[in-house]
C-alpha cells in the first residue's frame, strides 16, 4: 500500500508508526485509518517485529488533533456518519473473538503490544487511538480531551465502555461528560497515562527494551489475549483459560531459557 497519511520505520524489533498529516496537526482521515490498519496486519505478520509504537508526526506540532475539520463538515452536509474507509479495509486483530470484531477494538485481537508514545495534543478519535493501545506514555503539559461533547456528539468507537476499564467511573465520567481539555500531567494523576518523557517517543522506545525486551513473544502474545477476552468473562473462566496456557507454554524452549535465566541470574535470551 502507498502511504500518504503515515509513515513507519523499525527500531530495533519495534515498528514505529508515525501518523504523518501535519499539514493538518495529523488529523485523523479514512485514508489514515486505512493506512493504520495495514500497518498494524503487516506488523503482525512479520516476525522482526515484537512491538509496535504509534506517535504523531513532530512536525504536526500533536499526536492526532481528532478528525480533520473537512470531513466533519461533510458528515454535517450529509446529515450521517461515514467512516471513509473502503468496504476491503484491512482487519487486524479480526477473528479472535467477535467481542473485538470493529473500529479500534480490534486492538484487543492482535498478538503484539502497542504501545501510544503521545507526542503533542490529542484529541477525539486521537484520544480513541492512544486508549485503546496497551500503555501510554506522553510528553508533560499536552492537551487531551475526549471533544464530542462540544460537537453535540456521542462519545466516540466505544470510548464510553473503554475509558471507565481505564480509569475508573468517577475520572471516565469527568472526561466523557464535560469534553474537558486536561494536560497529560493531569491524565498521569488520573492512570490514563503510563509516563512522562520530554523526548517521549525515545523515552518510549527505550521503557520497551528495559521492560518487554527480556519478555518472551509468546508470554507477550498469551497475557495480552487474557487480558482482552477476560474483560468479558468470569473469574473461574479465566482461571482454567490460564491454567490450560500454563501447560502449552511450560513445553516449549522459551520456558527452558526463562528457568535457565533465572537460575543464572542473568537477562534471558529469546528468539
Amino acid at each position: 500500500m502507498e502511504l500518504k497519511s503515515t509513515r513507519s520505520e523499525m527500531v530495533g524489533s519495534t515498528l514505529v508508526v508515525s501518523l504523518s498529516r501535519p499539514e493538518r496537526r495529523n488529523a485523523w482521515t479514512g485514508r489514515m485509518h486505512t493506512e493504520y490498519r495495514w500497518l498494524l496486519e503487516q506488523a503482525e505478520a512479520d516476525p522482526a517485529v515484537k512491538v509496535v509504537v504509534v506517535t504523531g508526526d513532530p512536525d504536526g506540532g500533536a499526536f492526532c488533533v481528532g478528525a480533520d475539520a473537512k470531513a466533519l463538515d461533510g458528515h454535517a452536509e450529509r446529515g450521517a456518519y461515514d467512516a471513509g474507509i473502503p468496504d476491503d479495509v484491512p482487519r487486524p486483530g479480526f477473528g479472535v473473538d467477535g467481542a473485538f470484531d470493529a473500529d479500534f477494538a480490534y486492538h484487543f485481537g492482535l498478538s503484539k503490544p502497542v504501545v501510544a508514545a503521545v507526542n503533542g495534543a490529542a484529541a477525539g478519535v486521537g484520544l480513541v487511538l492512544a486508549c485503546f493501545a496497551d500503555l501510554r506514555f506522553a510528553v508533560p503539559g499536552a492537551k487531551l480531551t475526549t471533544a464530542h461533547g462540544k460537537l453535540a456528539l456521542p462519545a466516540e468507537y466505544g470510548l464510553s465502555w473503554h475509558l471507565p476499564r481505564l480509569i475508573g467511573l468517577g475520572r471516565a465520567n469527568d472526561l466523557l461528560l464535560t469534553s474537558r481539555v486536561v494536560t497529560t500531567d493531569e491524565a498521569h494523576g488520573m492512570g490514563l497515562v503510563n509516563g512522562l518523557f520530554d523526548d517521549v517517543l525515545a523515552g518510549t522506545l527505550a521503557w520497551v527494551d528495559e521492560f518487554l525486551g527480556p519478555v518472551a513473544r509468546s508470554s507477550l502474545a498469551a497475557t495480552r489475549r487474557q487480558v482482552y477476552l477476560d474483560l468479558h468473562r468470569d473469574a473461574a473462566t479465566s482461571v482454567v483459560d490460564s491454567l490450560e496456557r500454563f501447560d502449552a507454554h511450560m513445553g516449549s524452549d522459551e520456558y527452558l531459557e526463562g528457568v535457565a535465566a533465572l537460575n543464572e541470574k542473568r537477562r534471558p535470551e529469546f528468539p
